[in-house]
């Protein structure tokens, strides 16, 4: 999927095409990368981990080719350029960087700290977060006003609304240049204010939290509880299968930063959300989490 295979978004016009740098090859950069891939938009993909840049071409390939089938991408444009590298220096001439590496403050401090080091000013700083406040990350970087938080959902390229974090760092520049990508990538912003878990992950992962407590203390099973929260409360999917979902792993991060910064007890992870971390029954990705999975 480089170069031959997948042509820039403009080419030939007079305008130049965005540019964008995700850094983190996980599920969410995966997911960011295919959406963007698939508007045409030119990504260059960054991740340290042999293994995740060795399988990231085919998971994105995998992921173009369903969204494609669904429905979720436009077919009226060409794939954008992708390009596989394992050096944040690399994301220099891009337009916008998204940061989408683990849910853990200084792992992603250390990443804005590096990349905001090496784009130009002027460049907008998306840390893709769940949780962490941003105007926490923002002392990591260069110049905090570049940086704002975006809560992408998982598959992004199928859910199109964004949660997005204005912290209170943030400048207006940053702020128009996050809306003209999202408007690229045809996504519907919701602007909210700065505060662990914002508005999504504060409201859905206490109550993942108790609906696994609740198959942890015996009361029901996991499909009778997403059975229950699906047909009375018309949750989607159901609050187990959206944590395997969302990954088991990612789920407790995100519990530990909302306890840890709120004080809340609902937001402690509880036992048997340990207990499958701990066993690497995390969800999807692992292929067991509360259900199990093929291929």
């Amino acid at each position: 999927m480089k170069g031959s295979e997948m042509s820039e978004n403009n080419a030939g016009g007079t305008e130049k095409a965005p540019r964008l740098t995700v850094l983190g090859a996980g599920v969410m950069g995966v997911g960011i990368t295919t959406l963007a891939v698939g508007h045409g938009v030119p990504v260059t993909l960054v991740d340290v981990d042999q293994a995740k840049r060795a399988e990231a071409e085919a998971r994105i390939a995998h992921e173009l080719r369903l969204a494609r089938l669904m429905g979720a991408l436009p077919d009226d444009l060409p794939l954008g350029e992708l390009v596989i590298s394992d050096s944040v220096s690399d994301a220099a001439g891009s337009t916008a960087v998204i940061e989408a590496v683990t849910e853990i403050a200084e792992i992603k401090e250390k990443v804005i700290a590096e990349v905001s080091a090496v784009v130009s000013p002027g460049t907008v700083l998306v840390s893709n977060t769940s949780s962490i406040p941003i105007d926490e990350l923002a002392s990591a970087a260069a110049r905090p006003a570049e940086l704002v938080g975006t809560h992408f959902m998982n598959p992004s390229y199928l859910i199109r609304t964004v949660e997005v974090i204005r912290g209170a760092r943030t400048g207006e520049a940053a702020m128009d240049s996050v809306r003209a990508l999202l408007t690229t990538l045809r996504r519907q912003p919701v602007v909210v204010r700065d505060a662990p878990g914002f508005v999504t992950s504060r409201v859905l992962h206490p109550m993942i939290n108790d609906a696994a407590r609740v198959v942890q203390e015996g009361t029901a099973t996991a499909e009778d509880v997403d059975a229950l929260m699906q047909g009375c409360l018309g949750h989607a999917t159901g609050p187990l299968r959206t944590a395997d979902l969302i990954g088991i792993d990612n789920l407790v991060d995100s519990l530990n930063v909302l306890y840890e910064r709120t004080g809340d007890s609902g937001c402690r992870p509880c036992d048997l959300l340990l207990e499958k971390v701990r066993a690497g029954d995390i969800g999807r990705k692992s292929g067991r989490g509360f259900y199990e999975y093929e291929g």
